[in-house]
């Protein structure tokens, strides 16, 4: 007898789909570079929102949180 029950459980995924992780580190470029506000932020890149968090959730590489601690591209060029 087989006590899972799979006949329940959705088979849809739920929530919104992710936003491409390409063009969401383009937009955290353009937020870097142009030194707009997040709100600013044109909507070809994804969410403003979207961009910030994963900034601070050190989901981008380089940015010095999460599972990076180094990155191949600096965001920043180093001051002199």
């Amino acid at each position: 007898m087989n006590n899972h029950r799979t006949d329940v459980l959705p088979n849809k995924a739920r929530g919104v789909p992710r936003v491409d992780n390409r063009r969401v580190l383009n937009g955290i470029f353009w937020v870097l570079r142009s030194g707009a506000l997040w709100r600013d932020l044109p909507s070809a890149f994804g969410p403003y929102t979207t961009c910030y968090n994963r900034l601070c959730a050190g989901e981008v590489p380089g940015s010095g949180a999460g599972p990076w601690t180094r990155s191949a591209v600096p965001i920043m060029p180093p001051s002199k």
